[in-house]
Order: structure tokens, then C-alpha cells, then sequence
């Protein structure tokens, strides 16, 4: 796969968290809990967004390269949409930012290109899935629980346009303007997470709750981007002792790296399980304002 230590720390986390998922489904299914197939399409089109992000999806050029910094000043990927690519190009060149700030950019660009791929496979799912009631004859009850199968999916595809439509606005302006020195959060997906949360059906006090939560989960986020950059700088010094001969400084570079290496695994995966928490209860709290 030609993947970089993060990347590989990444995939175990993704992995671990599909594995969990995968194991509760398998409970479920065998108490009779999972009829519609619901939760059993779901866990595929998670896994599909696994297997796209890394390239392991057998398509060429699919995998989302995601560095967490930008080396040399120079981004390693391309954002597959014009309006994205113009946006970055204007922000580069504009002055307004530090390399910091720009750091920090680039990784809400990359972050919303993978909302736009996450998009577009449910989009794909949701296609067949209608293309295959259509040509049902006969009208059941199965076809009714399809419907709201259906119908469930079709919400989640309009929650996650709202996102992207709000993600780019936000894209638009600091790329135009910089950064609010007075924002609240700098996160991308914390930022994503709090715009949403305040068009859900929270209770004042449920709204401050739900802020100063996520105010811990930017911290973990930005601990696990400090362990990120420390397992980038460990693998490329590792490499660089391979080649000297001296086993003794291979040997604790090895150590310190296998350290990193799995430190950046356990938050990874700690990320991705609190930020799935976080996303149902907003979820949830969407749905009923449907209601």
C-alpha cells in the first residue's frame, strides 16, 4: 500500500473500530435485532469507506493521501474539486496565514474532501438500493420496511450535504479572511460537530454541556496530531540509523518508534470511537427536530 507510519497507525485504529462494530452486528443478528439489514449495510458502506480512503479498493489513484503536515510548504495531494483547489491556491498565496495556520488549513481541506467521498458513496448505495425497489412487482411487508430503510438513508444523505454546504461556507470565508483569532474551536471536526450540534434539539443546558465535551475532544484530537508528527519524525529517523550500522542505536530507535507507533494507535482509536458518540447523539438530536 506505500502508506506512511501515520497512515498505517490510522488504518489499525479505522480497522479496530469496524472490527468492534462488526462483532456487536454479529450479537444483534443472531437475538433476531438487525431484520431490516440496516445496520448490516451500514457496516458495509463503513467498511467501503475504509477500503477507499486507503486504497484498498482496488481502484487506482483512490487513496486519500493525508499528510498532518505540510512538508516543505508543499502539500503531498490533490483535492479533486476545482472550487477546493482554488480556494487553496488563493489561501497560499494571500499572506494572511502562517505555516501554522496553514498546517491547520490544509487539514480542513483534506478533511472535507473526505466528507465529499463519504458522501458520494452513500449517494452510490442509496442509488442501487432504489434502483432495486423499483423493480420489485409485488408490494410487502418487507418492501415497507425497505422503504424506511430507504427513507433513514435519504435523511442521512441530507445531514451529510448540511455538513458539506456548511463546511465549504466556512472554507470560503477563512480562506478570504484567515482565522477568527476569537473562534471557539480550530478543529475541523469539532468545528463540524459544534455547527451542527447548534441545529440540533438541545436544551440551553444541554448545548453547554455538549460544548465544554467538546472542548476536551479537540484536546485529545490535537494530542493525537502531537503523537502523529512524533511517529512521522521517529519513522524517518529510524530509516536514516538503518543505514549507519550501528545496532545499538538502531535498537532504541526501534523501541522508541514501536512506543510511538502504538500510542498513536491507542488515540487514533479513542478519536474515532468518541467522535462516532459524539456524531449519533447529534444525530439524534437532528431526527427529532424532523419529528
Amino acid at each position: 500500500l506505500h502508506l506512511s507510519a501515520v497512515k498505517l497507525a490510522e488504518l489499525h485504529s479505522d480497522l479496530k473500530i469496524q472490527e468492534k462494530d462488526e462483532l456487536s452486528w454479529k450479537k444483534l443478528k443472531a437475538e433476531g435485532l438487525d431484520e431490516d439489514g440496516e445496520k448490516e449495510a451500514k457496516l458495509r458502506r463503513n467498511l467501503n469507506v475504509i477500503m477507499t480512503k486507503y486504497g484498498m479498493n482496488g481502484k487506482k489513484d483512490s487513496q486519500l493521501v493525508d499528510t498532518n503536515y505540510i512538508k516543505d510548504g508543499t502539500e503531498s495531494d490533490t483535492l479533486d474539486d476545482p472550487r477546493l483547489e482554488k480556494l487553496w491556491s488563493k489561501a497560499k498565496t494571500s499572506g494572511k496565514f502562517s505555516d501554522e495556520e496553514l498546517d491547520k488549513l490544509w487539514r480542513e481541506f483534506k478533511h472535507h474532501k473526505e466528507k465529499i467521498h463519504e458522501y458520494n458513496i452513500l449517494l452510490e448505495t442509496v442509488s442501487r438500493t432504489e434502483d432495486m425497489h423499483k423493480n420489485v412487482i409485488n408490494p410487502s411487508e418487507e418492501n415497507l420496511v425497505k422503504e424506511e430503510i430507504l427513507h433513514n438513508k435519504h435523511r442521512e444523505l441530507k445531514e451529510k450535504l448540511r455538513s458539506i454546504n456548511q463546511g465549504f461556507e466556512r472554507l470560503r470565508k477563512v480562506s478570504h479572511q484567515g482565522y477568527d483569532t476569537t473562534s471557539e474551536f480550530e478543529e475541523p471536526r469539532v468545528i463540524d460537530l459544534w455547527d451542527m450540534a447548534k441545529s440540533a434539539n438541545f436544551t440551553e443546558k444541554e448545548l453547554e454541556s455538549f460544548r465544554e465535551e467538546l472542548k476536551h475532544f479537540e484536546a485529545k484530537i490535537e494530542k493525537h496530531h502531537h503523537y502523529q508528527k512524533q511517529l512521522e519524525i521517529s519513522h524517518q529517523k529510524l530509516k536514516h540509523v538503518e543505514g549507519t550500522g550501528d545496532k545499538d542505536h538502531l535498537n532504541r530507535n526501534k523501541e522508541k518508534y514501536a512506543m510511538l507507533q502504538e500510542k498513536t494507535k491507542e488515540l487514533g482509536y479513542k478519536v474515532k470511537k468518541h467522535l462516532q458518540d459524539l456524531s449519533s447523539r447529534i444525530s439524534q438530536g437532528l431526527q427529532h427536530n424532523e419529528l
